[in-house]
């Protein structure tokens, strides 16, 4: 996408800082009302959805994020009868779909572009933990009205429409919001916070071949972007590397998190820019709807989300084709537990689908 970077305007400036001091105030207030229960901002359901959970400042901060980020249009074009009922109370579940082309996240064109990062962030009625499921890019899947195929090949034959019934269709849950991700614009994000800090037990392969050796690593940009893009040399391939991109984004998590990120205008501002190069949502996500949001989210912390992985059993071909094949019956009960909130039985009796803390 286009950058957008421009020299803060003064009345801006002024503007965040006045803010900054109207939350702080805030926050002094609950703290005496309410003891040891701290406003800490959002959750990720990636990048996106972290970043408009966040900080305080919520109406400066939402409003540059809203303003910059592009919006993806008939996202939502299925029949109702199509699609699966709405959840009760205030659930709500985020489609998010990592793109592959070189313009990949701009403009949809048949075939130019497929999903290669597709997550379902979900956060349960009551917002106070979230779940961030990964769908391996080659499950092989019926994609409605194109037959069997792998599932990242949905976006690319239908559009954003298609992915999100193809999506809704295989887990029979309503997504409520699409965000269209670009790691590329994340390149852009780490650097703005300083860096992402990954701790590896073990030599962790980049995919430009430089290897990082063991113990804490605060990655750059690029090195993130090479992070999260390695497969090839890794044992378990796009499994492996489909945790590597849920490891990051937890350390990302952690860093948006951190003191200081959201009182520093210079910061906040490198925010709002990289945001828009990273990411766009459907056109239902206004601003405010992205306040309401974060404001729901306000208490979850980093640690309140859990990164897991569909269930799947192992990889085969379709004809000339290498898919992974999905577990359907492992995998339905997990979006029953999902709907039902439940998860916490279902991850007691599936322990091997959670990425745990150390991924290299």
């Amino acid at each position: 996408m286009a950058r957008r970077n421009r020299e803060p305007d003064p009345d801006e400036v002024a503007a965040y800082n006045e803010a900054v001091r109207e939350q702080e105030e805030y926050e002094e207030t609950v703290r005496r009302r309410k003891r040891n229960k701290r406003i800490v901002i959002g959750t990720l359901c990636t990048l996106l959805v972290l970043a408009l959970a966040a900080a305080g400042v919520t109406t400066w901060f939402v409003g540059r994020v809203s303003s910059n980020i592009e919006r993806i249009p008939g996202a939502f074009d299925i029949p109702d009868e199509q699609r699966p009922p709405a959840a009760g109370g205030d659930a709500v579940t985020f489609l998010l779909g990592g793109l592959d082309g070189p313009d990949e996240v701009d403009v949809y064109e048949p075939g130019a572009a497929r999903t290669d990062t597709i997550m379902l962030a979900h956060f349960p009625d009551g917002r106070d933990h979230g779940y961030l499921v990964s769908i391996p890019r080659d499950t092989y899947v019926e994609v409605p009205g194109h037959g069997e195929n792998k599932i990242n090949a949905a976006y690319s034959l239908g559009g954003p429409s298609l992915f999100v019934r193809t999506v809704e269709q295989l887990t029979d849950i309503r997504v409520d919001h699409l965000a269209l991700i670009d790691w590329n614009g994340f390149e852009q994000l780490t650097d703005e916070l300083g860096g992402v800090t990954l701790t590896f037990d073990e030599p962790t392969v980049l995919a430009d071949d430089t290897t990082l050796p063991p113990g804490r690593h605060t990655l750059d940009g690029e090195q993130a972007l090479q992070y999260v893009r390695e497969r090839k040399d890794l044992p378990a391939g796009d499994f492996d590397r489909v945790k590597r991109q849920q490891n990051y984004l937890r350390g990302l998590m952690h860093e948006l998190l951190s003191a200081g990120t959201f009182t520093d205008f210079g910061t906040m501002n490198g925010l709002t820019e990289a945001v828009g190069q990273a990411a766009r949502v459907d056109e239902d996500l206004g601003a405010f709807d992205m306040a309401r949001l974060g404001m729901s989210m306000r208490n979850l912390r980093a640690e309140d989300m859990t990164f897991l992985t569909v269930p799947t059993d192992g990889t085969g071909w379709a004809g000339e084709q290498s898919i992974v094949v999905y577990d359907a019956a492992r995998a339905d009960v997990l979006w029953q537990a999902l709907k039902a909130d439940d998860m916490d039985s279902y991850l007691a009796d599936n322990p091997d689908l959670v990425t745990g803390q150390q991924v290299n």
